[in-house]
C-alpha cells in the first residue's frame, strides 16, 4: 500500500526559510504542500460558531487523501507558529463535534519538520506534536530540524526516516 504524504506549512511567511525547506523536500520526495496561510481557520470556539470556516473541509481532505501528515513550522518563541497551534488547537472539534472523522486519524503517521536560526533546538519543542499523536492514536514517527541561515545550503533532502 502505497503511503501518501502531506506537508502542513503553518509558518506567517508562505515564502519564508520554511516554505524553501518544504519546497525542497517536496520536490524530492514527491509530496504534496498545504499552506495554512491560504485558509480562513479562527480559533477553537466552545461554542463551535467557527464551523464554517476552512478548518474542517480542509482536515476531511487531507484525511481522506493522506496516510502521513508532516507539519513544518518555524520556532517562533521557543513554540510551533500560531497558525500551527491554532490548527492543532481546532483537532478538538475533531474530538467534540465531527467524531467520526476524529477516528480516521489513528494509526495515521505524523512528522514534524522544524526551522530557526540554531543548528539544534530542545527536544521539548516536539512534546506537543508528540502528545497530540498519541492522543489522537496517530504513530509519531520522528522529527527534523533545519537552521534558517543554512537554507540557502540544503539540496535534494529526502526524508529516508518517513
Amino acid at each position: 500500500m502505497e503511503n501518501r504524504k502531506v506537508i502542513i506549512l503553518g509558518s506567517s511567511r508562505s515564502a519564508g526559510n520554511t516554505s524553501k525547506v518544504i519546497s525542497n523536500i517536496s520536490k524530492n520526495n514527491n509530496i504534496d504542500i498545504v499552506d495554512l496561510n491560504k485558509f480562513t481557520i479562527s480559533y477553537y470556539d466552545y461554542e463551535s460558531k467557527n464551523l464554517n470556516d476552512d478548518f474542517l473541509p480542509l482536515i476531511k481532505s487531507i484525511i481522506k487523501k493522506y496516510d502521513t501528515l508532516i507539519f513544518a513550522t518555524p520556532v517562533y518563541w521557543y513554540n510551533m507558529s500560531g497558525i500551527m497551534k491554532v490548527f492543532f488547537d481546532r483537532f478538538s472539534d475533531l474530538i467534540r463535534v465531527e467524531k467520526e472523522e476524529g477516528r480516521r486519524l489513528r494509526g495515521k503517521n505524523m512528522f514534524v519538520i522544524s526551522n530557526s536560526h540554531d543548528d539544534k533546538i530542545d527536544t521539548s519543542f516536539y512534546i506537543p506534536f508528540q502528545k497530540s499523536a498519541d492522543y489522537l492514536g496517530m504513530n509519531y514517527t520522528g522529527e527534523i530540524h533545519f537552521n534558517a541561515d543554512k537554507v540557502k545550503e540544503l539540496n535534494n533532502i529526502e526524508l529516508t526516516q518517513l
